[in-house]
């Protein structure tokens, strides 16, 4: 028998039998299902999937992840590997809101132990509370899982109601802790706040005597809520608050029936109602000190001597109840479990990504691997990439190992190979891991550490290393993965200052690094600016916090930030900014080659920059301007995106100014009803953009269904066909499709072709909704102003208004500046251009012309109603007259506002006041609904078709035989024709 047939032989004994036929680190064959083993890999239809073996959290198992240069898989899994899975495993996420493990600080604190349930175990504050109009309790609790029994966290009584307010829980064995708020007496349903599994919970409740509003937090989240619950009058004074027991009289009447199980620590109690934002502060053990009646001290209880002495215990802050996305195999089914508990978990590549990194070990490099490696006496680059690092890197080795990278890439004549290039990424990935998992690393040499990787990525970032860089960006991302890199690292150094060391300054050639501690109540009245290296190798740049956005921070209890600032200054980002995970192609035309030649001709203006605002609880979200010096060519955006492997993002951020040696640029932007008409760039705040958002998402979601309703009642009752009816169905349908592409606009910006197409969209559905609303006014001018006029067919003028004119525009507008039509980072016009005019102004000619004719029409009423009232009375009294005056006056503003557009108005000043943004977006919303009061259900045509409607619907009804024949309907005198 052939050779090659005793090889096909023995494959088909190892499939039939089961046995696996690669050995770890090869493609397994697709045929066998049985359970993926550790250190095996598995291709798919396009993918290729390591199992790594490990057990790790799932930060841990993302981190693992891209260190080798991967991804957790994305769910759900490939059929054929999910029949391989033996048990559940994380999976990562399309948009990862999960990036970055949330910032932790350890923290000793004194517990109460409440071990078991007894009458005798409880802790009552010494000092009497006030009259409470509003409050929030908040505490860290261990529940006890088998507590199944209702029982009283906390409770507060008064001279005259002892159940003036208490937060009573029960834990469901094997499910959630359910919780419920008492008020006066009220009890409100218990909802399930947090998994029954006896680990530490922060749990947080509000109540306001206005409306009697609510709300349970637990963990950061809103489990529940309500109006209602103990309305309209306060909490009386002199109460008594008590831990662990529910009071059935002031200050006692304990039983073991209502005692809490459990552990307690951090209880505090506030005067008002806290914002999701200050709990997130009290939940990160930083409790905002504005309305604070009680801070967890026990010097200020009262405790019985069953608890004590107190136990003291190391909490991590927040607590650690974060739950990511899972996959069970079992059913089929995407879920969720606690972030930190250990499982397995799948590396994924690219199929053409995992061949190209198996043919690394073969790439130039290997030289310098091996010489680093010699030195160090331990394998610190990795000449294999898919293979993983052994044993944990501490702080100390780390800096060890950079400083001998560091020695040996400052020697090296020959610039570095790519399997080199691509040993010193994936260590640097290491490196910016440090500190990952402990709360407060401010122990240790973490300048040094900080001093190594900025020479590092700066000796990596040399211009002869821009070919190899092109090379690795397929695999590796480019040199924004170093951004990235540093980025991780940064924080890391915050925990480092002092007060007598508010300021860290590193740098090295091409990189740089300053970590730096604001004192808010120090910022000027412009906002705290400050002077920021890297602008420009030849000079600096500056950073404006503003002023509205310090006082937001001040506001939330905020003394302080910390700015995190680094810069790549290196003309290797100019060779590889295309976009990620695309191969180099040969030009298509002679534009394309042009186009590339220019490219790579760009010199970058301003440094790669990014910067970060933390707070003491983590990172906080805060607008800001970056004013850059830059060299006298034309510059490109300085917002590089350091998750998009190389390519350059504006999402958020838009040029403010251009000056001829430095440019100013504004991030922080959203799609709402007050940037419509808005012809300034506004620095607004995260929270007032995401309020305007959300506004202006509900009230489009009304004004589109009021809108959507009118135009089909239009259609559907049947309205006499007139000028009136179809200009009013024109009106409507071009609003209510404006709305609805603004509605849908948020969904488009992530697409640039997409987000083109729905602003032209957008933009010609306004002007003609706008245009429709001059045609209105043209109307109501010929029916009461001008009714002297020779009547005619109008109605082709009317289309010409309403339609020819806005196309009109469109097409002039994106013929003559297509690449400026587009704002930067949101779907809508530009308004660093004269694009933005095509739409203002358009709207600000058809505003002034329907108030002309408003203020036109007021006067020809008034007169009216003058005359009028001087026939019914001629001698009318002064009193009456004014009334008749001024309801005259009043009444058709009221009527015709709104349907002529009037009220958009105030769009033009929202950059004056956030107050002027949320009126734009209130009146605005209800442009729709008004619309349909004055068009449907107030409109003689419309009630008189659904009344012709409804009647011929019950004459075609057959009648049972011997009832009585309907009589006739009346006829109203005003409805019988002339005779």
């Amino acid at each position: 028998m052939a050779p090659w047939c005793y090889c096909l032989l023995a494959f088909l004994i190892r499939s039939l039998s089961g046995t696996p036929s690669n050995s770890p680190g090869e493609l397994r064959n697709p045929w066998v299902t049985g359970p993926v083993a550790p250190g095996e890999v598995v291709e798919t239809a396009d993918e290729v999937c390591k199992f790594p073996g490990q057990r790790l959290s799932w930060w841990q198992a993302q981190e693992s992840c891209e260190q080798q240069l991967g991804h957790l898989v994305l769910p759900p899994p490939d059929e054929l590997l999910a029949a391989q899975l033996p048990d559940p495993i994380w999976v990562g996420q399309r948009e990862a809101p999960l990036q970055r493990p949330p910032q932790r600080r350890a923290r000793s604190t004194a517990t109460l132990m409440f071990s078991e349930r007894s009458a005798d175990r409880a802790a009552r504050l010494r000092t009497p509370l006030p009259a409470l109009g509003a409050l929030t309790a908040c505490a860290h609790v261990q529940w006890d899982a088998t507590s199944s029994d209702p029982a009283a966290l906390f409770s507060l009584a008064v001279p005259t109601l002892a159940n003036a307010l208490q937060l009573r829980a029960f834990a469901e064995p094997g499910g959630a802790v359910h919780a419920a708020l008492v008020v006066r007496g009220h009890h409100a349903p218990f909802r399930a706040a947090f998994r029954a599994d006896g680990r530490w919970h922060h749990v947080c409740v509000t109540w306001e005597q206005l409306g009697g509003r609510w709300s349970l937090f637990a963990d950061g989240r809103r489990r529940s809520g309500a109006r209602g619950l103990g309305a309209g009058h306060p909490l009386p004074p002199d109460g008594i608050l008590v831990l662990g027991q529910d009071q059935d009289s002031l200050g006692g009447g304990f039983s073991a029936r209502d005692a809490f199980s459990g552990n307690l620590t951090d209880f505090h109690l506030w005067a008002r109602a806290l914002s999701p934002g200050q709990m997130h502060r009290a939940r990160a053990c930083a409790p905002p000190p504005g309305g604070l009646l009680f801070r967890w001290d026990l010097g200020a209880l009262d405790v019985t001597p069953s608890l004590l002495p107190p136990v003291w215990v190391r909490l991590l802050c927040p607590v650690p109840s974060e739950e990511c996305p899972s996959w069970d195999p079992a059913p089929h089914t995407e879920g969720s479990l606690l972030c930190l508990q250990p499982l397995p978990f799948l590396c994924c590549y690219r199929t053409e990504k995992y061949r190209r990194l198996q043919d690394a070990q073969s790439w130039p490099g290997q030289d310098v691997i091996s010489r680093v490696n010699a030195l160090a006496n331990a394998i610190v680059l990795l000449p294999d990439p898919l293979s993983e690092a052994h044993g944990d890197l501490s702080l100390t080795e780390a800096a060890n190992f950079l400083r001998i990278l560091e020695g040996v890439l400052a020697k090296e004549a020959a610039p570095l190979g790519p399997a080199a290039l691509l040993a010193v990424l994936h260590f640097l990935k290491r490196v910016a891991a440090l500190g990952t998992w402990e709360p407060e690393p401010t122990t240790g040499p973490w300048e040094q550490l900080g001093q190594a990787v900025m020479s590092v990525a700066s000796l990596v970032l040399e211009e002869p290393l821009a070919g190899v860089w092109l090379s690795v960006s397929e695999v590796a991302g480019g040199p924004m993965a170093l951004v990235a890199s540093v980025q991780r690292l940064a924080p890391l150094l915050n925990s480092v200052l002092t007060s007598e060391r508010p300021r860290m300054h590193l740098q090295h050639r091409h990189a740089g690094l300053e970590v730096r501690r604001l004192h808010l109540r120090e910022a000027s009245t412009e906002g705290y600016v400050f002077t920021v290296p890297g602008g420009h190798p030849e000079g600096p740049g500056h950073i404006l916090i503003p002023a509205a956005e310090v006082r937001r921070l001040l506001g939330k209890g905020l003394s302080g930030v910390t700015v995190i600032h680094s810069w790549f200054s290196s003309s290797v980002f100019q060779h590889t900014l295309g976009a990620p995970d695309q191969e180099p192609r040969a030009p298509d035309s002679s534009e394309e080659t042009s186009r590339m030649q220019r490219f790579l001709s760009t010199q970058v203006g301003s440094a790669i920059i990014s910067s970060e605002v933390w707070d003491e609880t983590g990172e906080a979200n805060t607008a800001v301007t970056f004013h850059l010096q830059h060299q006298a060519q034309s510059p490109l955006s300085p917002t590089p995106s350091p998750d998009s492997g190389g390519s350059w993002a504006t999402t958020g951020c838009s040029v403010t100014a251009m000056y001829q040696g430095s440019t100013a640029c504004f991030c922080n932007h959203s799609t709402n009803f007050a940037v419509l008409l808005q012809v300034y760039d506004v620095q607004r705040g995260p929270e007032e953009e995401s309020l305007l958002r959300t506004l202006s998402f509900v009230g489009c979601g009304v004004s589109f269904c009021a809108l959507s309703t009118t135009f089909l009642l239009f259609l559907a009752a049947g309205v006499p066909r007139s000028e009136r009816a179809t200009v009013h169905k024109n009106l409507t349908f071009s609003l209510a499709s404006a709305e609805g592409f603004l509605m849908a606009s948020e969904w488009a910006k992530a697409n640039k072709v997409a987000c083109l197409a729905v602003t032209a969209v957008m933009h010609l559905l306004f002007l003609v909704a706008f245009f429709w609303m001059l045609v209105e006014g043209l109307l109501l001018w010929s029916k009461v102003v001008a009714v002297s006029m020779r009547p005619g067919p109008r109605m082709p003028l009317y289309y010409a208004t309403g339609w020819g004119v806005p196309v009109a525009i469109v097409a002039i507008s994106l013929a003559m500046s297509p690449r400026d039509y587009v704002a930067t980072g949101h779907c809508w016009l530009n308004v660093h251009t004269d694009a933005i005019w095509a739409f203002v102004g358009p709207v600000l000619f058809v505003l002034t012309a329907n108030t002309c004719i408003l203020v036109r029409v007021v006067i020809v009423t008034v007169s009216s109603a003058r005359r009028r009232a001087r026939m019914l009375s001629p001698q009318p009294c002064m009193q009456q007259q004014l009334r008749i005056q001024m309801w005259a006056t009043v009444k058709p503003v009221l009527v015709l506002l709104p349907v002529l557009g009037l009220t958009w108005l105030v769009g033009v000043l929202v950059h004056l006041s956030p107050a002027w943004a949320y009126a734009a977006v209130g009146l605005n919303s209800l442009q729709g609904p008004y619309i349909f009061l004055v068009y449907a259900a107030y409109n003689g045509e419309v009630r008189s078709a659904l009344r012709r409607m409804t009647e011929k619907k019950a004459a075609e009804e057959p009648m049972a035989p011997g009832s009585p024949q309907p009589s006739p309907p009346l006829q109203n005198p005003r409805d019988r024709p002339w005779s």
